[in-house]
């Protein structure tokens, strides 16, 4: 059944405003909790919102790697995946993703799947939602290393 849509487009143009604020406040402070923390509730809106099976699942996964991300900026935990998988690359919403530092990583894969959400979804509110995300993991991704965005917008181009 569908997800109420009463009140969507506030709280959809909340979220946005909440994104908004942390990627200024990254972009001001140079620091990249502000954007980390202030998405949350977009994510987890996203994740009530997805009812179709692969959407679920990859709000689901964004949600996980979300928590993953709070904590590995919360606690400053510098780690490096490509020893963990012993690849530079690992394969993710059907595109590759190369890999780095942690902090890199999750928010470029959630950047990934907010596209594959915004592919797979015919929901105007999970879309926005995705864009919002997307946008926002992008500056994450842009303020821990700047020299990493154009290879996350190759791969997801």
């Amino acid at each position: 059944m569908a997800r109420p849509t009463k009140y969507a487009t506030p709280i959809c143009l909340g979220l946005t405003a909440l994104a908004g604020l942390g990627v200024a406040l990254g972009f001001v402070t140079d620091e990249v909790m502000w954007p980390v923390v202030l998405l949350v509730p977009t994510v987890a809106y996203e994740a009530y919102r997805t009812e179709g099976v692969s959407t679920r699942w990859a709000s689901w996964l964004m949600l996980v790697l979300m928590i993953g991300l709070v904590v590995v900026v919360a606690f400053d935990i510098e780690y490096d995946v490509r020893e963990l998988l012993g690849s530079n690359v690992a394969y993710i919403g059907g595109e590759d993703v190369p890999l780095g530092d942690i902090k890199v990583v999750f928010p470029a894969a959630m950047a990934i799947l907010a596209v594959l959400l915004w592919g797979r979804t015919r929901g105007v509110y999970t879309r926005w939602l995705a864009g919002i995300i997307f946008v926002t993991a992008a500056v994450i991704v842009y303020l821990r290393a700047p020299a990493e965005i154009h290879r996350l917008l190759d791969t997801v181009g």
